[in-house]
């Protein structure tokens, strides 16, 4: 079993190589500049960067600001905060947010401990990559299913066959 620090070393290298090949399409700008800040360990400048893309529903931004404020990094840790923020990105489709809410559904974190909801998001994650990255979701996923009986596995399994992702709302915009 992976120690908590080898675990966290391990996720951040997945959030690297999540936002690295998610980010390709994105024209630069505050993504580029809050991603490449976080990297730095510049945290403060990461949360000004990301913060409006976040407001603004996208994905990606979202992810890695409840990564910040799961673990501490440029915002106190809240992890009801990161739940909110994971789940939003999910909801779009972003394995990394996917994988990340799957983990706190496990642990309880933020959200109520739901061994179920947590193989869901996770089995999404690990078939929305490849790779490292999907063989990382899949251990993780494997690992609830550990705690889980053969029906609660099917429920997880049909609420991930019956997923689909949602595009954020817009903004409303009001008449003066």
């Amino acid at each position: 079993m992976l120690s908590v620090c080898a675990a966290r070393r391990f996720l951040l290298a997945l959030l690297a190589v999540a936002l690295a090949a998610a980010a390709a399409p994105v024209a630069a700008g505050s993504l580029s500049r809050g991603t490449a800040a976080f990297y730095r360990g510049d945290y403060v400048r990461a949360f000004r960067e990301l913060s409006p893309l976040a407001e603004r529903e996208n994905a990606i931004a979202l992810g890695l600001l409840g990564f910040m404020y799961e673990h501490g990094f440029g915002a106190p840790q809240a992890y009801d905060a990161a739940a909110d923020l994971y789940a939003r990105a999910a909801i779009q489709g972003n394995p990394f947010a996917q994988a990340m809410l799957g983990l706190l559904y496990d642990k309880g974190h933020g959200v109520p401990q739901d061994f179920v909801l947590a193989y869901k998001w996770l089995n999404l994650a690990a078939a929305r990559t490849s790779g490292r990255e999907r063989d990382a979701y899949a251990r993780f996923r494997n690992a609830v299913a550990s705690k889980m009986s053969t029906d609660e596995i099917v429920i997880g399994q049909r609420l991930a066959l019956n997923w689909s992702p949602a595009l954020p709302a817009p903004a409303l915009r009001l008449s003066h």
